[in-house]
């Protein structure tokens, strides 16, 4: 299965959907990804829609939250720029497309793929994606708390991660 058929953009036979207007350079950007192990863009996809879950969390995602997305995901799954940017934009719409009905099952795919270690940097990741605007809102941290949840992470775990990022959580600064 290709990372773009699980993320439900794989070009159908007879049509007429966004996919069959990608530019050449996007498509040589996608063969790339669909090169890749299976379970590895299974992991990557995942791990990408569940930034965008966090991100999303208060009904935008901003440039700030996007460039953070970027740039983790470089960083943490080791792919060039140019699939950073098609895996980001593509996990992104996914979850402003699917993200009510998919939340949870994509949360239970990451759980089945991860480490504990994993886990707990995703969170990490959860939490800056929320601080790159300099402020973790209430619903953000109650995504991430969630999210967790849904990975069996312990409380605590989470809480002492959260602690890393206090002065950006938005109950703790001043007005």
């Amino acid at each position: 299965m290709s990372i773009l058929d699980w993320l439900g953009f794989e070009k159908k036979e007879n049509s007429s959907s966004p996919a069959d207007k990608q530019t050449e350079t996007v498509r040589k950007i996608v063969r790339e990804l669909d090169r890749l192990e299976p379970e590895r863009a299974r992991y990557i996809a995942s791990f990408a829609y569940l930034l965008s879950r966090v991100a999303h969390a208060d009904l935008d995602i901003s440039v700030e939250e996007t460039q953070a997305m970027e740039r983790i995901v470089q960083q943490e799954v080791d792919l060039p720029a140019a699939q950073v940017l098609i895996v980001v934009q593509m996990a992104k719409t996914q979850k402003l497309l699917f993200g009510g009905t998919e939340n949870f099952l994509v949360t239970r795919e990451f759980n089945t793929l991860a480490s504990r270690e994993q886990k707990l940097a995703l969170i990490r990741c959860l939490f800056a994606v929320s601080a790159a605007d300099d402020s973790i809102s209430s619903i953000e941290t109650s995504e991430i708390s969630q999210i967790a949840s849904e990975l069996n992470l312990e409380a605590a775990e989470v809480n002492a991660i959260k602690a890393e990022f206090a002065d950006t959580l938005a109950v703790l600064q001043r007005p």
